[in-house]
Order: C-alpha cells, then structure tokens, then sequence
C-alpha cells in the first residue's frame, strides 16, 4: 500500500507539472518558428542595403592573424601525422627498420632527403614556439601590439632555424 501510495503521489504531482502547460495545441515547431526568425532579419538586411558582413574580405591580412590559422594548421597536421603512422605501424606487415631501408634503397638525392626532412620537421617546431608564445601569453606577458609582432618574428626565426638544424641531422 506504501508502493501505491508513492505511484499515486508522483503520478499526481507530475501531471499537475506538466498536465495543461503541455498541450500539443500549444507547440510550435522550432524549425519553422527560426526560419521564420530568419527570413524576417534576411528581408530586413535587404531592404536597408546592409552589407554582408563580417566577411574574409574586409579583413587586411595581419602577421598575428596568419601565424594564428597556421597554428592551428599545424597543430591538426601533427595529430594527422602522428594517427597515421600510429596506424601504419599497426596495420603495415614489417617493422620500421625495413621500411627506411627502403627509402633509402630509393637513393633520392640529398636535396630532397633535406626538403622531406625539413617538411617534417617545420610544423613540430612551428607548434612548438608559437606554443610557448601562446604560455607567455597565458602569464599575461607580451600583449602590446609591437610585442605581438615582435614574438611573431622572433617565433618565425626560431621555426625556420630549429628545422633547418633538424633536417640537418
């Protein structure tokens, strides 16, 4: 009796919640209500001659803004790399060994080793500095616009110097 007692009680108070605020008369189909929404602001914006915008186009490209596309570029090409030589070691029938036997049975010429080597090595470090300009920034530090350009280069050079040393090796 205590069972049904509980079922009765709950019963009661959830269709007191929900009983005449829920009736189907009521409901509007969201999707129609937002392109509805939608249709009105687009005839609105026609009518007053407003521009589209904001639009790539009316951006001028800066040094902090291409740096910041090509982090997060970088960043998605590593975890690529990574994934896909993780699932070529599991999935290719040899070991690592045998397969840089075979490019190097290839005999490409040392111009190309170097510009494959240095193609691999660019967005690691590239990630890897502008990473630790992204901590500096964390710590509040270098956020006047002259030092944003300054540690953009500065990131540019250390890149390009730490991937011609690695390519080196």
């Amino acid at each position: 009796s205590g069972l049904f007692f509980c079922r009765h009680v709950g019963q009661r108070c959830l269709w007191t919640r929900l009983g005449p605020s829920l009736s189907v008369r009521h409901v509007v189909p969201m999707g129609t209500a937002a392109k509805e929404e939608m249709a009105q602001v687009w005839d609105k914006n026609v009518q007053s001659n407003r521009p589209m915008s904001p639009h790539i186009t009316i951006y001028k490209w800066s040094l902090p803004m291409m740096m910041s596309i090509t982090h997060r570029g970088t960043g998605i090409a590593l975890s690529a790399g990574v994934s896909l030589f993780g699932m070529a070691a599991l999935i290719l029938p040899e070991q690592f060994p045998y397969y840089l036997e075979f490019v190097k049975s290839l005999s490409l010429g040392p111009a190309l080793i170097y510009s494959a080597k240095f193609a691999l090595a660019f967005p690691l470090t590239y990630h890897t500095w502008n990473g630790i300009r992204h901590l500096m920034w964390d710590m509040g530090k270098g956020f006047k616009i002259p030092q944003v350009y300054q540690s953009g280069v500065l990131v540019l050079v250390l890149t390009l110097l730490s991937s011609a040393g690695l390519a080196a090796m």
